[in-house]
């Protein structure tokens, strides 16, 4: 599985978030390419390797073109109609004629080529922070007007990075703990408290972690805070990977410390690879629809679930119904039942914990004339097992044509080839 790990000791913003995500090596000639599919004009977008604190990095800035409005500085920060750009900065809100809602935004969005994923993506970073600025102002959520977010910038910065986390193939987002400064900042409504309303209403009720660093400014943005709520799974210590680049996207403002954005890109180190205990989880159900299981079924698996399948069973009075069964590690154990007695109909789970043996397992990277495959190889004692990866292998044969049998067979024969 690849998994990207952000790692926000700096605090996130928008364009710290696209500097990051492009420094991991995305080819920015296609990456423009796909951004000109949003067919937004009145901008453009300058992409820069620049070195802080002796560690390189991407530095990304959105220019609004001569003929709109031109962006204000404010403590140190871009500060037109975008509260995001510049990793903490807080807009003045000037420039109300320009000032977008939901509605708009979305039919930009809509309205664009551009994937279906990066559209749903970004219109859902859009709705967590309308939702949130909305309840802060105490309006109903189309009557806010993203004087914040709303700016060229900022939906440069969502889509951007949308369009970035489908280039990189990204299965699964995990983040750090938040760190954002404390105090307060100025903006149109006056002086805020430090974090901004809009980022502690996105913060209430969730299990976001936040770390309050003795920095007297903002370090999450509410485009930063929208981004990393829409995208993570969970918030803590990177998982276990194999690390196979890291990106970092500076922010704008001296802080005294250096100020960026880490992520990580890998691939998970997979946690059933070691032998131990294991805990499975089971219920019997007989009044729930296919499609239901099977978004639960994805659901846990997202959620950190080893395995989950179901058998047909016979239950009482002969009815016809499934043994669905998950297999975890213990300390997934408690938000997977969570999933289990939320999104089906069971009163029940029955939990055990069984002893396991598995074999070693590594991801090697096959070289094929159609272009690179990950392949497992498993082994133990003086026995091998290969398996192709069907995500690669499904990607080149949907490109050329080529059977999917075919393909695998070609990896294999290579796979074996150099395990020999």
């Amino acid at each position: 599985m690849k998994v990207l790990y952000f790692d926000c000791f700096s605090g996130i913003s928008g364009d710290m978030t696209l500097g990051a995500l492009l420094d991991l090596g995305i080819d920015i000639e296609k990456f423009r390419e796909e951004l000109g599919k949003l067919k937004l004009e009145g901008y453009e977008i300058k992409i820069e390797k620049k070195s802080k604190n002796g560690i390189m990095g991407t530095d990304v800035d959105v220019l609004l073109l001569k003929e709109h409005p031109v962006k204000e500085v404010h403590h140190g920060h871009s500060h037109a109609l975008n509260h995001d750009h510049g990793n903490h900065h807080h807009e003045n809100h000037h420039h109300h004629e320009n000032a977008r809602n939901l509605k708009d935004i979305e039919h930009i969005i809509n309205t664009s080529d551009l994937k279906k994923s990066v559209k749903n993506f970004s219109k859902k970073v859009f709705g967590e922070i309308a939702r949130a600025e909305a309840k802060v102002h105490g309006k109903e959520i189309n009557e806010v007007h993203f004087h914040e977010v709303g700016a060229v910038d900022s939906i440069v910065d969502i889509v951007g990075a949308s369009i970035c986390i489908d280039m990189l193939g990204v299965e699964a987002v995990f983040s750090s703990a938040l760190h954002d400064g404390k105090g307060t900042i100025k903006c149109q409504h006056g002086i805020i408290p430090v974090p901004v309303p809009a980022v502690m209403e996105m913060l209430s009720g969730s299990s976001i972690p936040l770390v309050t660093e003795e920095i007297n400014t903002e370090l999450v943005t509410p485009t930063g805070m929208g981004i990393i709520k829409s995208l993570a799974l969970e918030y803590g210590k990177m998982p276990p990977l194999r690390v196979e680049k890291t990106g970092y996207g500076f922010g704008k403002r001296e802080t005294g410390r250096f100020n960026a954005l880490r992520v990580v890109l890998g691939e998970r180190a997979d946690e059933s690879t070691q032998n131990g205990d294991v805990v499975v989880l089971e219920t019997n159900i007989d009044d729930l629809s296919g499609e239901i299981i099977g978004y639960t079924m994805e659901k846990l698996l997202e959620k950190g679930a080893l395995d989950v399948f179901y058998t047909p069973v016979y239950m009482k009075k002969n009815r016809p119904g499934i043994l669905l069964t998950i297999l975890c590690n213990q300390e997934k154990e408690e938000s997977l039942v969570d999933i289990l007695l939320r999104e089906t109909s069971t009163l029940g789970i029955r939990k055990y914990v069984a002893k396991r043996v598995i074999m070693n397992r590594e991801i090697v990277n096959v070289e094929t004339s159609y272009g690179q495959v990950r392949v497992k190889i498993a082994s133990k004692n003086d026995f091998k097992k290969i398996s192709p990866e069907y995500e690669d292998c499904r990607k080149i044969s949907k490109e050329t044509g080529i059977p999917l049998k075919d393909i695998y067979e070609l990896v294999l024969e290579k796979a074996k080839g150099m395990c020999l």
